[in-house]
């Protein structure tokens, strides 16, 4: 079985042994926690991830990928948009026909969704209070249709060892779209101080 799915994936036996224990969304979220959060402009591959044992967030969602697809969902991803902030990365999975994400963050609270969500929308608006910058601005502006990570298997994303920048160019062309009106966000207020310390646990400096 093992060998089978090295040969589908192209990831080695080990690797392939490493990624199906982690057999529900909650393992791989708690795998990918205990990663060292790296600050890198890098888009490193589930097998350099692996061996590295650190990593971002698009980093940590294609990993997350990586470890649905072995145990055979289908690896997506979404892309979050945001202003005067960093994008961030989930990766979707689907129960009983609501989504959850997996996702990878220095800040507490955009990390691990349940799969309570009907819509993508849904999903992506839970992210919203908690996705801020160190100014206290609420950066969140819009999500992305999914990416379905098949479509670039040609340029090995699950085992290359130079970076995969094929998969961030396919997000940010992915179709986007917006959360709220431009008025509303421009009024939008300061993150009050308890969220802004709470959205910091674990936080890691650069």
């Amino acid at each position: 079985m093992e060998r089978k799915a090295a040969r589908k994936t192209a990831l080695s036996p080990a690797e392939v042994r490493t990624l199906r224990v982690l057999r529900t969304p909650a393992l791989i979220q708690k795998f990918i926690d205990a990663l060292d959060y790296q600050y890198a402009d890098t888009a490193w591959s589930p097998r350099r991830v692996l061996r590295e044992r650190k990593g971002h967030c698009l980093e940590g969602a294609l990993l997350a990928a990586a470890a649905l697809r072995v145990n055979g969902r289908p690896p997506l991803l979404m892309d979050l948009e945001s202003v005067h902030d960093d994008d961030h990365v989930v990766a979707l999975y689907r129960e009983r026909g609501l989504w959850g994400g997996i996702a990878k963050s220095n800040f507490s609270g955009l990390r691990f969704r349940p799969p309570v969500y009907r819509t993508l929308r849904e999903l992506a608006l839970s992210y919203f209070a908690n996705y801020f910058n160190l100014r206290g601005e609420y950066t969140l502006r819009a999500y992305s249709v999914p990416l379905n990570l098949h479509r670039l298997d040609a340029c090995h994303w699950m085992t290359a060892e130079d970076d995969v920048w094929c998969v961030p160019e396919a997000l940010i062309a992915a179709r986007h779209f917006p959360l709220a009106p431009d008025p509303v966000t421009r009024a939008l207020p300061r993150v009050d101080r308890r969220s802004f310390e709470a959205g910091k646990y674990g936080w890691v400096r650069h």
